[in-house]
């Protein structure tokens, strides 16, 4: 069995949204109701962890946006991204989380690992915040593992929007590949087959678009077959998943048709993707309580018994 942390903090409910927001703290109380009710809450190894520090935070954000941030009052950053009075210390928390993943596999406490965080990651650029997300918690990560040794860094991303910030910071980076699959076009209306990098960067971005109402099927090839390939190719050391269960059939903000069956599929096609390296997931989208609630207890029952 498999050595599996979990990071999770009641500061990430401090992050407060209006009512009719999908990406509300309810998210994580039906994810820690279900761990709890499935025995693997203690199963798990649970792991203190502190806040990023901000020059963290600029390793991947420009200095402007994040002193911007940091002084934000109650508000909109863009049109769908709310800032509360809590929310600058969760997005820390959950970059930190991040950060303490890695520490932590590379010090052999654990092998593998779940952040359950808000807010989210994925969306947010260098300057800019952006769908739901204020700081890139996955790319925060990759640059600190980097820091720690892991020099060669692999992150997969099967959240149902494209990962527009994350490619971002790396489309002209060797060192770290984006591998994503996504509906498209979808909001935000980036990723298509054709965006594969630039300079340096040639090569290291692979988008896999996904029609409206692609399924299991569709996913099962691109991460049981593509997948193993292009990690078996680049050969990372740490693998970094940004975990967007917005993609599961119940999922009221998309298209995509993932059975419960389709996101062990996943899982598992991630985990068997190369040689034994570390794997942090940090959850991403997902807005369907109980099927996102399943889905992490299924992650995590795969992260623990996947040899």
């Amino acid at each position: 069995m498999k050595r599996t942390g979990f990071f999770y903090d009641d500061i990430f409910l401090k992050h407060e949204t209006p009512q009719w927001h999908p990406e509300s703290k309810e998210r994580l109380n039906a994810i820690i109701a279900k761990v709890r009710a499935t025995g693997l809450w203690d199963a798990v190894e649970h792991i203190a962890f502190q806040k990023a520090g901000l020059s963290d935070i600029e390793t991947v954000h420009d200095p402007e946006y994040v002193e911007r941030v940091s002084n934000s009052p109650p508000g909109y950053l863009d049109p769908d991204t709310f800032f509360s009075a809590g929310t600058l210390d969760a997005s820390l928390f959950a970059a930190g989380s991040v950060m303490e993943a890695v520490n932590q596999c590379r010090g052999g406490k654990i092998d593998r690992a779940f952040c359950a965080v808000r807010p989210p990651g994925h969306h947010a650029g260098a300057g800019r915040a952006m769908g739901f997300c204020i700081f890139n918690n996955i790319a925060v990560g990759a640059r600190h593992a980097q820091k720690k040794g892991y020099g060669k860094v692999f992150i997969a991303d099967f959240d149902v929007h494209h990962g527009n910030g994350t490619e971002d910071m790396f489309y002209e980076d060797d060192t770290v590949f984006y591998f994503s699959t996504h509906q498209y076009p979808h909001y935000p209306g980036t990723g298509s087959i054709s965006e594969t990098g630039k300079g340096r960067g040639k090569g290291f971005t692979y988008n896999i678009p996904m029609h409206h109402g692609a399924g299991d099927r569709e996913y099962e090839k691109a991460y049981n077959e593509t997948l193993h390939k292009i990690v078996n190719d680049f050969d990372p050391d740490i693998i970094l998943v940004s975990a967007g269960y917005d993609l599961h059939k119940k999922d009221p903000l998309a298209g995509i048709n993932v059975s419960n069956e389709g996101i062990k599929s996943i899982v598992n096609g991630i985990l068997t993707s190369g040689k034994d390296v570390p794997v942090i997931f940090s959850l991403e989208g997902g807005y369907d309580l109980q099927a996102l609630g399943d889905s992490v207890v299924i992650t995590i029952e795969q992260m623990m018994e996947n040899m």
